[in-house]
């Protein structure tokens, strides 16, 4: 939820959108759940949450596993989905090079064994290095200075409950067909030159989801809002028709 804190106050969402971001289960002293929570658990969750606070139907914004759950929920309850933009989704692509980034002998295997070592500063960073690029720790202490630490504080619940469940979540052609509701797929402009994967899965939403539209944010890696919010708030009201 800290992560689209920049959004937050971006006057072409605030000062038009009622704006609401939350914390994950796991997540920022979030009670941790007695089972790892699945893609469709946590989009249940979401939908509580809509119901809590009386939304009967809003625009989501997923950035990466976010991503996922945002087209998890438009499938659980389309009636509440307005619109949904993906944010570089952490979407499987064939042939499973997304599975390489946590393979033996892979840059990912390092993120791994770090945080099986107990290194979870180090496992963090590398894993942040391989989705956002070497030089991602200066745009994110410049955006959100206490975010590294936070992330390092959730090493548990994003290695032993997030990883696996982005592992065993399927974005199968049955799934995408099902999705209906408009989509915005943003990629970030540099994300080109960090990973493959990223332009990949841009390319599988573009190629297989009914009613998308591109949009690349400039000057950005998987970053993007916290790296450009300005532009990414202006592209979200513009597509919500703002």
């Amino acid at each position: 939820g800290d992560w689209f804190e920049p959004l937050m106050t971006e006057p072409a969402l605030a000062d038009r959108f009622r704006l609401l971001r939350y914390h994950r289960v796991g997540y920022a002293g979030c009670s941790r759940a007695a089972t790892a929570p699945s893609i469709r658990d946590q989009a249940m969750h979401l939908q509580a949450l809509l119901r809590h606070v009386g939304v009967t139907r809003a625009h989501i914004v997923g950035h990466s596993s976010g991503g996922n759950i945002a087209i998890e929920l438009a499938l659980l309850a389309p009636e509440m989905v307005a619109w949904i933009a993906l944010l570089e989704p952490a979407i499987p692509v064939a042939p499973r090079s997304d599975a390489r980034l946590l393979s033996t002998g892979s840059r990912g295997s390092v993120a791994m064994e770090r945080f099986r070592a107990g290194d979870r500063a180090g496992a963090v960073d590398a894993f942040m290095q391989i989705v956002a690029g070497p030089d991602y720790r200066a745009a994110l202490d410049s955006a959100l200075p206490n975010a590294f630490a936070h992330a390092v504080r959730d090493a548990d619940t994003f290695f032993t409950q997030e990883l696996p469940a982005i592992q065993q979540w399927s974005f199968s052609p049955h799934i995408r067909k099902r999705v209906t509701q408009p989509v915005l797929a943003v990629l970030g402009e540099k994300s080109r030159d960090v990973a493959p994967i990223w332009p990949q899965r841009q390319q599988l939403l573009l190629d297989s989801l009914q009613n998308v539209e591109a949009f690349e944010l400039r000057g950005a890696t998987h970053l993007l809002h916290l790296q450009q919010p300005k532009a990414m708030a202006e592209a979200l009201a513009a597509y919500a028709g703002g």
